[in-house]
């Protein structure tokens, strides 16, 4: 990408470069918990967003669950899960949950959902109801939520934060100016707004967000958002390529080389985000049990 590093180059998004190649194997590992998730009708990111990282990931003691069903009620631009009019809401999603993460003797769980601003309470009460059901079976196992913005509201956010989770994510996703394109009812200083609070409300919490690159960013633009996470007290921030997930969805301007995420991450550090990953695979949930548990040996946890 030259906007980012001129000499590590990036990639036009008419091809698929070397490094963008990853094979997808499905071990008996992989086979048994997609046996587990369709016996408990459960839903996992992983597989509704078609992430490439899902034979490796599935492969761990690690797992990212997706409640409030499989439907959403926003249409951004660059999501591959199905939009539209969702499901009830399932009340024993969070005892199922917390067996199979027992019975898989997972140590680390992510917990996401669909946006579902037909609720309420936006799904709050069910994320906080399925971290206590986890908590309750596996008080060793570590657990991070990805939440929506629940339209700005403190009081869901501060349900969330009661419920006893490490970490709080919420994804900016894309710079400002790139918004109406890809999260067009979303809001950039609402999701800021969304990590700062959690502060607030929790100041030991660990706060997460995470970058797509590729869609058409520069690096000023990114530096702009490094300065605006850091200044909301964002702890950790993952940077990882952006793949269309389908031919009606916002199409890939650029192949990031893995380079030049790395001269991203670089600006990020020096801005006081203390802990990035960044790399053409890395996904929101991506290794987030080994970024846990970086951040307690730096922190003597």
């Amino acid at each position: 990408m030259e906007r980012i590093d001129v000499q590590a180059g990036g990639t036009p998004a008419r091809r698929l470069p070397t490094w963008m190649r990853r094979e997808k194997r499905d071990t008996e590992q992989v086979l048994r918990l997609k046996k587990i998730l369709r016996e408990k009708h459960l839903h996992t990111v992983c597989q509704s967003a078609g992430c490439p990282n899902i034979s490796e990931c599935f492969s761990k003691p690690t797992a990212t669950f997706m409640i409030l069903g499989n439907v959403c009620t926003r249409h951004c631009g660059f999501c591959g899960i199905s939009k539209g009019v969702p499901e009830p809401v399932d009340i024993q999603e969070p005892e199922h949950i917390a067996e199979v993460t027992a019975s898989l003797k997972l140590k680390h769980v992510v917990i996401t959902s669909v946006t579902r601003d037909d609720l309420t309470d936006g799904g709050a009460g069910q994320f906080a109801a399925t971290v206590r059901a986890v908590r309750d079976r596996c008080p060793e196992t570590s657990v991070e939520v990805l939440i929506p913005d629940f339209l700005g509201r403190s009081e869901l956010l501060e349900i969330v934060l009661q419920s006893g989770v490490d970490i709080l994510n919420h994804n900016l996703e894309t710079i400002p100016r790139l918004y109406p394109q890809i999260r067009p009812e979303a809001d950039y200083r609402r999701s800021l707004q969304v990590l700062a609070r959690s502060k607030k409300i929790r100041p030991g919490i660990i706060s997460k967000s995470g970058l797509m690159l590729g869609l058409g960013e520069n690096l000023n633009e990114l530096v702009r958002v490094f300065g605006d996470l850091a200044n909301a007290g964002c702890d950790v921030l993952t940077l990882g390529q952006y793949l269309a997930p389908s031919q009606t969805s916002v199409p890939v301007v650029e192949y990031i080389h893995p380079e030049a995420f790395q001269t991203a991450a670089s600006r990020a550090r020096a801005l006081g985000i203390r802990w990035v990953h960044a790399g053409p695979f890395v996904r929101s949930s991506y290794n987030a049990d080994e970024i846990i548990g970086r951040i307690k040996e730096t922190s003597g946890g």
